[in-house]
């Protein structure tokens, strides 16, 4: 059974956040930021790039600190530690100034232009835009194919558990008004489950949210950071966290009705 989408009656948006937890990146770090920082400004999108480095051994942070002399969007922080994926994500989130942020990975398994209409969907009025690798019109790249049947018996869990039609809940590369993320804490996961967390905390709570086709390609530089032992414990007590909350919690935790201005109703001429 699929949940109703809440209505979107978001206002407009200002300024987007692109947050980049990166640990270990030098190999690829700066064209994501090249080829990024290119398509918002084609797109005439107000951004800046909050780029989190995580403890990196190499020389990622010293890149960072180059391409910031000559790109003024570009904001550079440093996770001092606890280390972790999710950590440096809400270390990214706690930074950013816009009022959209949408989380991308550093080593150019994003596409780019799917930021741009990550965007365009938040301005129609959705809380979150939620891609898939999965649907129609999408594209999948190099997945590993162990790693890629792990990951499609675990959504596949997820969609039952929570009754959603969402078949990528585990891909990390979402985007979220700031009032949701705000709405969404305190945020309990350090590592890769907060790639869970933060989408199913979101419908829980309920934001309203949709879903486009995305394009992910495998890394051509470095070493994934993901490892199915990751994709285990972790991954099943934030499942369930969220899970207790949505059965368990009567409402405590949901989105303040009048928190959003609705939007008019246009109507066709």
């Amino acid at each position: 059974m699929e949940l109703r989408h809440p209505e979107k009656n978001g206002p407009p948006l200002n300024l987007l956040s692109v947050v980049i937890p990166a640990r270990d990146e030098a190999g690829c770090i700066a064209a994501t930021i090249k080829h990024l920082q290119l398509e918002l400004e084609l797109n005439n999108i107000a951004h800046e790039i909050v780029v989190v480095d995580d403890g990196s051994a190499d020389a990622t942070w010293s890149i960072l600190q180059e391409l910031a002399v000559s790109n003024s969007a570009l904001r550079p922080t440093s996770n001092e530690g606890p280390h972790g994926f999710g950590q440096a994500v809400i270390k990214g989130i706690d930074a950013a100034c816009g009022d959209a942020v949408i989380v991308m990975m550093a080593d150019e398994s994003d596409d780019c232009r799917d930021v741009v209409r990550y965007w365009q969907a938040l301005n129609d009025g959705w809380d979150c835009v939620f891609g898939s690798r999965f649907i129609k019109g999408s594209g999948v790249i190099g997945y590993p194919w162990l790693k890629l049947r792990i990951n499609r018996w675990a959504n596949f869990f997820i969609r039952i558990l929570f009754g959603i039609s969402l078949n990528d809940t585990t891909n990390a590369f979402k985007a979220y008004r700031k009032t949701v993320l705000d709405g969404c804490r305190p945020f309990l996961s350090p590592h890769f489950n907060l790639t869970v967390e933060l989408p199913l905390k979101a419908i829980v709570r309920g934001y309203s949210w949709t879903v486009i086709p995305i394009t992910w390609r495998n890394r051509r530089k470095g070493r994934t950071k993901l490892t199915i032992k990751e994709m285990g414990g972790r991954y099943f007590f934030i499942v369930a966290y969220v899970w207790l909350e949505k059965y368990f919690s009567r409402g405590d935790y949901m989105r303040p009705p009048n928190t959003q201005p609705k939007r008019p109703v246009r109507h066709l001429e």
